[in-house]
């Protein structure tokens, strides 16, 4: 940690050095100030440069720091940027690559911004609960407008310096050298009035071109358009609160409630979680007891299988540019999987989420064959067919004599036994479990499951895979349904004996969507298709036994949800909407008379919520004491990126010790 001072004719150049992000944190802060008040005192500097080391100005706040109060005589960013505030001197910011946060928050104090091209800048504040802390929220919309400005800090994205400029963010572009591009602006401004505080702006406020009094149209327009404060809209709520008060107060009063909002913000609940789940991922690549080693690069992939699965897997795989190739015997289901790929690529250019090159590049990079041969040079190879132990042995004895001796051996099984198909192949080491989600090129979770014999060398090369993919990746041991599914089962299981009680299943499906699932248990079930929980059932039968034998009564009927039109719900004819079916009520309650199931109208909304999270507490207890999962953190992951769990409540084991304080 290091504050580094250069003079260049009057102007002090300040870097910013603290590795890895040169992160404004308590303690660096705390060397910050007296090196800008040392340069404020000194009457030889009439400038100063603010730029960072490492390639990159600054990623914003520590924030380990956000978990206790700064000590007495602690100086925070807040101090930082009241010192170039207050100063009668010329600040520039010279901005590359990373500008975050409490990084682009220094840089709005400063009176001009300049920034290299490729340079990235945003406030990610609304992912972790909070708002930008240290007048962000006032100075940013004096600059660009009261609704870009909402637009930026309510997505929390990235932009780059391009858009930036067009927006007003930057003053100018740097070709190169971003600290001489300062240096310029210092020497052409010298001699006019120099100051440009962006706290002194009152213009260009609300829509442009309307005016100051389209502000509260922007406004009240922000509040319909977010989540309810209880229900995720928390910190989005008191941003637009703060965005409201830079246009209604003065800079000072306007910053006053900024304080008072952030600090309101910190020290709740939803922001606490949030900030778990976001220490947990970053946890995730740590593996205790794994020797050391080096993952192998991955130059191109092959997917047995040119299914649902195995088709998203090779988009994912095209969109981390790595070649790959599908192989399925069936030419109709190969037909049906590059109707996909050329579907998904056009939609992406007709949304204008890329070019029609890149598209016709990406999709390009996917090679379809029904010969396994085809796959003798991959260096990865992912098994993506149907859920049947016989059948993925099959596939991976033919894949083993297929593949070259380096390549690893993965399984997209989301339930079997990954140490049974590595036995019947010649390379146990390089046998990995790789379980997408589906839709495989959206969705960000992936699991990685380790088998009693997998090397350290591929569970490396896994998870660097990963985030190539751009997938967040969970380590599990290898056991009946790894982490999510094995979690999962217990809470169907528990769905369905509310629903054998008489609770319907709309009214559980809400209550949980209230508590904040991205959907119920039964419209899930209906999604997945009742067909496959069936058949999980028959390979193990605990997976979803319950008291009634309504689950095969459902498939008898061949009431498999969306794909026939009825199941838990009914659907009408090309629709995905769920319509309450009285015909499954009264399934229900036959099945459960046989079953001697007592009805329950007392049943609350309380006691449902109670019930279905503490299915999933109790079995990722359990994963954590036989060692499948590695982490309370690791489960919250898993539930949070790929079952939809409200990521403001943290997970379902941050949820149960900090809400329910169970553990």
């Amino acid at each position: 940690m290091n504050v580094r001072t250069e003079d260049r004719d009057g102007v002090r150049i300040v870097t910013l050095d603290n590795p890895p992000i040169n992160a404004l944190s308590f303690a660096y802060s705390t060397a910050l100030v007296p090196v800008l008040a040392a340069a404020e005192a000194d009457a030889s500097i009439h400038a100063i440069v603010l730029t960072g080391a490492n390639g990159l100005f600054s990623g914003g706040a520590d924030l380990n720091d956000f978990a206790s109060e700064p000590a007495a005589g602690t100086k925070t960013i807040r101090d930082v940027i009241a010192a170039v505030e207050r100063s009668a001197k010329t600040y520039v910011a010279a901005l590359e690559k990373t500008v975050l946060g409490g990084g682009l928050e220094l840089a709005l104090a400063c009176d001009y911004r300049v920034a290299a091209a490729g340079t990235k800048l945003g406030f990610p504040e609304i992912k972790l609960g909070l708002i930008p802390g240290a007048g962000g929220t006032q100075r940013l919309p004096r600059l660009i407008g009261a609704q870009d400005a909402l637009q930026l800090m309510l997505k929390g994205d990235n932009l780059d310096a391009e858009a930036a400029r067009e927006k007003g963010l930057l003053d100018e572009l740097a070709a190169s050298d971003v600290v001489g591009a300062a240096l310029a602006i210092v020497a052409r401004v010298r001699a006019a009035a120099p100051k440009r505080r962006t706290s002194a702006r009152r213009t260009e406020l609300g829509i442009v071109g309307l005016g100051l009094f389209a502000t509260p149209f922007v406004v009240a327009q922000a509040h319909k358009l977010v989540p309810p404060e209880e229900t995720g809209g928390f910190a989005a709520h008191k941003l637009i609160d703060a965005v409201e008060a830079s246009i209604e107060l003065d800079f000072p009063r306007g910053l006053a409630r900024e304080y008072r909002l952030f600090d309101e913000l910190v020290r709740s609940a939803s922001s606490a979680a949030l900030r778990h789940v976001f220490f947990a991922e970053r946890e995730l690549g740590k593996i205790p007891g794994m020797a050391p080693a080096q993952p192998l690069p991955i130059a191109g992939a092959g997917i047995a299988g040119a299914g649902t699965m195995g088709t998203g897997i090779a988009l994912t795989f095209a969109n981390a540019g790595i070649p790959t190739v599908v192989i399925d015997p069936s030419a109709e289901q190969i037909e049906r999987a590059k109707q996909l790929v050329s579907s998904t690529y056009a939609s992406q250019v007709q949304r204008g989420r890329m070019t029609q090159e890149e598209a016709s590049k990406r999709g390009g990079s996917i090679r379809f064959a029904s010969d396994y041969a085809e796959l003798a040079a991959a260096d990865i190879v992912i098994e993506a067919v149907f859920e049947s132990m016989d059948v993925k042995k099959t596939v991976f004895a033919k894949l083993d004599a297929i593949c070259k001796p380096t390549a690893i051996l993965a399984s997209n099984t989301s339930t079997l036994d990954i140490d049974a198909m590595a036995a019947v192949t010649k390379r146990p080491g390089k046998f990995v479990g790789l379980h997408f989600f589906v839709p495989a090129n959206i969705m960000q979770l992936l699991e990685i499951v380790r088998g009693k014999e997998t090397s350290a060398e591929t569970m490396a090369t896994a998870i660097a895979l990963g985030k190539t993919l751009r997938k967040v990746g969970v380590v599990s041991a290898n056991a009946f349904g790894f982490i999510g599914n094995r979690m999962l089962f217990d809470y169907a299981r528990e769905a369905i004996g509310l629903a054998e009680e008489g609770v319907a299943p709309e009214r559980i499906d809400r209550v949980m969507k209230a508590f904040g699932m991205a959907m119920g248990p039964f419209a899930m079930f209906d999604l997945s298709g009742i067909d496959v929980f069936w058949h999980i059932g028959q390979g193990n039968p605990d997976a979803m036994r319950s008291r009634s034998a309504i689950v095969d009564r459902l498939y008898r009927e061949k009431r498999f949800g969306q794909k026939t039109g009825a199941g838990m719900y009914r659907y009408e004819k090309g629709s995905r909407e769920p319509l309450p079916d009285p015909v499954t009520i009264e399934l229900f309650r036959e099945e459960a008379a046989k079953a001697g199931i007592v009805p329950r109208p007392d049943v609350s909304d309380a006691e449902i919520v109670r019930r279905l999270t503490g299915a999933l507490i109790a079995v990722g207890d359990a994963l954590l004491k036989t060692g499948v999962a590695l982490r309370p953190g690791d489960i919250d992951i898993v539930y949070v990126y790929g079952y939809g769990f409200p990521p403001y409540r943290g997970g379902p084991m941050w949820y149960a010790e900090k809400e329910l304080a169970l553990v």
